[in-house]
């Protein structure tokens, strides 16, 4: 192999593109764990088969090596209807099905269900984590300033919550009230009511879209929020419809926890000022910290962190 240049490590498990897999392109190894929203690789594929599209919806022909480009969804149609794979069989996560619902996933029963029962346990496993002063934040996860959490799964679905430090200085929660499926929400728009016993506070959505599954664990068991916020605690799924917009105004990583940071040194702040132990458990924040701290206003606190 030439100095200077090294193959790339193919990740364990790794399957081929689903580009190659429709026979759109040639043979390619997903190294993205088939996370096409982030691969610039899926983004230039799609960029090409719609410039594709509307030369053909113009009269005209593509040229080129290019011109073959078409999305794979459409190259898939042209097999019979028993034959075309549903779109978690091509990721590797089940054995065959069909697609019955012609790649329209945001109204399809079952990835719905696929998102509820096999995606919150991929969910539950353990990540990699972020860690400032006790306060975690998971790898991968984007945080809105008002302290929700969006993660990308499946196309455009997004899983939503409310992070940890939030948790922490606000739990335990008594009730969860999200939107009802079908409902549109914006990114940073008052979207979900948190109650603790006779307070209550509102967060805003860290992204734009239409909901299309709530957790229903949260009607029996709203205080699993504070305890696992980026397991079971998750509010909602919704189908965004601005994501890469809605990213630019996200953090993510290294800017998620400089965020962090900075919360937790206002958050000190607030308890010098109330006249209360600088912090508890050695600096960590401990969970359910206002009811703790009955000199801490909640009014005050909801207006600086959630920004509602």
């Amino acid at each position: 192999m030439p100095e200077g240049k090294r193959r790339r490590k193919t990740p364990a498990g790794a399957g081929s593109c689903i580009w190659s897999k429709a026979g759109v392109a040639k043979e390619r190894v997903c190294r993205n764990d088939y996370d096409c929203v982030s691969c610039k690789y899926d983004a230039a594929m799609r960029s090409t088969a719609e410039a594709n599209a509307r030369l053909r919806s113009e009269g005209k022909t593509p040229s080129g090596k290019k011109a073959r480009i078409v999305p794979w969804q459409d190259k898939i149609r042209e097999m019979p209807a028993w034959r075309r794979p549903c779109i978690h069989h091509l990721k590797g996560k089940i054995e065959f099905r069909a697609c019955s619902n012609e790649y329209s996933c945001t109204n399809c029963e079952f990835d719905q269900y696929f998102m509820d029962e096999f995606s919150v346990r991929a969910i539950v496993r353990p990540v990699d984590l972020l860690e400032v002063k006790g306060i975690s934040i998971p790898q991968g996860y984007y945080l809105h300033r008002g302290h929700g959490w969006a993660k990308i799964e499946e196309g455009n679905t997004v899983r939503i919550g409310i992070d940890d430090f939030a948790g922490r200085v606000f739990g335990s929660f008594s009730t969860i009230e999200t939107p009802l499926i079908g409902k549109a929400i914006r990114q940073g728009e008052d979207s979900f009511k948190l109650i603790t016993g006779t307070e209550e506070a509102r967060m805003m959505s860290p992204v734009s879209g239409v909901v299309v599954s709530t957790n229903n664990g949260l009607r029996e068991k709203a205080e699993c929020v504070s305890m696992a916020p980026y397991a079971d605690g998750w509010f909602v799924t919704v189908h965004a419809t601005a994501l890469r917009q809605d990213l630019k105004r996200l953090m993510i990583n290294k800017e998620a926890s400089g965020f962090i940071g900075k919360e937790l040194e206002a958050l000190y702040r607030a308890i010098e000022e109330s006249g209360g132990p600088l912090a508890a458990d050695g600096g960590f924040i401990a969970p359910g910290l206002i009811s703790s701290m009955h000199e801490l206003d909640w009014n005050k606190m909801r207006k600086r962190f959630l920004r509602t």
